[in-house]
């Protein structure tokens, strides 16, 4: 019997769940806020702007998001051969959750600090 069939949870139809399970990951919000802050950017841009993401997990992360839909590749076929990342249309439509997001979290770290 399949293990991951053994598993089951009232969550897992839940939408909030599958969305935080898209972006989750120690290094896909770093890299979808860097896109949102700066636009089309390519690869090596993209890892001088995240501080400790390594060449393997930048690849890997960039990959996954493309597979979600959250960001979109562009190779140009010049020498030597050019690859831009952006956000795609559901990509820029998830910022202002992410805003709205950070606003709470920044009333709940003040309101920590105030206790």
């Amino acid at each position: 019997m399949n293990e991951k069939a053994l598993y089951k949870s009232r969550l897992d139809n839940c939408p909030l769940t599958f969305a935080l399970n898209l972006i989750g990951g120690k290094w896909r919000l770093p890299i979808i806020w860097t896109l949102s802050k700066n636009g089309t950017m390519r690869y090596n841009e993209l890892r001088r702007n995240i501080d400790g993401i390594t060449n393997m997990m930048l690849t890997q992360t960039l990959k996954e998001l493309e597979l979600y839909s959250i960001i979109e590749r562009e190779q140009f076929m010049e020498v030597p051969p050019r690859v831009e990342y952006s956000l795609t249309e559901d990509g820029k439509n998830l910022i202002p959750a992410l805003k709205a997001l950070a606003n709470w979290g920044d009333k709940m770290k003040n309101k920590e600090h105030s206790i």
